[in-house]
């Protein structure tokens, strides 16, 4: 087999190991009555969607995880951007330890984190509130965010940026013309990742906003009580997050 056979099969398999446990995911959150030693469901219906949005909770979390999700992007991007340049240009004497410190919240289990947090929160009185859930998602997120963005802040950019500066381009211009371009897959990946991070954190959003459901926190109960349930609310999930994908990247390839 040529090289490419190899890697067309190789494209072909990794695509059937995705979207195997995705079908059965689909077949689950249809499937009214599925009962083995069967294969196929006995009856399919919309029981599962009509459970979950039932009692209101599903959408309310569904808002509220993507609405969280959208503001922790947003001050991940903009708190990593002058993070992620004093680190890639090595200003700083110890970058590695900083950059540790940065990453500690990803050491340890997310509750395990969140109840550290918690104990801050109550004592600030922003626990079980949106700007609390949304800064406890910002400590997970901003790791990341900043990671990626280092990789972008490279000498090669700092070159374009002396050469903007040396033929007079404003501060302002420079920033559109050459540093937002450079960085554009950066960004987009900066943001996908942050996205992600947030939307799917279950362990900080129990700790610290119990009171305001998130998605993760709705979806995990069915998971050992109602498997048609578990598997709709799974597929809500994923739609935020197709979307967020498909936006980074179409930001990656299309021009400014």
């Amino acid at each position: 087999m040529s090289r490419e056979g190899r890697r067309r099969t190789i494209a072909v398999l990794a695509a059937v190991l995705f979207a195997a446990p995705l079908a059965v995911l689909v077949v689950q959150a249809f499937a009214d009555s599925w009962r083995a030693p069967a294969i196929i469901p006995q009856s399919f219906g919309w029981r599962g969607f009509e459970v979950a949005f039932g009692s209101g909770s599903a959408g309310e979390a569904l808002v509220n995880s993507f609405v969280v999700a959208l503001v922790v992007t947003a001050i991940s991007l903009v708190v990593a951007w002058p993070a992620a340049r004093v680190l890639g240009s090595r200003r700083l004497p110890r970058t590695g330890f900083v950059f540790l410190l940065l990453a500690m919240p990803l050491l340890m289990p997310p509750f395990l984190a969140g109840f550290g947090l918690t104990e801050w929160f109550i004592r600030l009185g922003i626990d079980d509130t949106l700007f609390g859930l949304v800064l406890a998602h910002v400590v997970f997120a901003l790791p990341y965010a900043v990671l990626i963005l280092l990789s972008g802040f490279s000498r090669e950019l700092e070159t374009l940026e002396e050469m903007a500066d040396t033929i007079g381009v404003s501060p302002a211009r420079r920033l559109s013309w050459v540093t937002v371009p450079m960085l554009r897959p950066t960004l987009a990946a900066a943001a996908l990742l942050s996205f992600l991070v947030s939307f799917s954190q279950y362990g900080s959003s129990l700790a610290v906003g119990a009171g305001r459901p998130t998605l993760p926190i709705v979806m995990l109960p069915f998971v050992q009580s109602d498997a048609q349930v578990a598997a709709a609310l799974a597929l809500i999930f994923l739609v935020p997050c197709v979307i967020a994908l498909a936006a980074a990247a179409r930001l990656q390839r299309s021009p400014l």
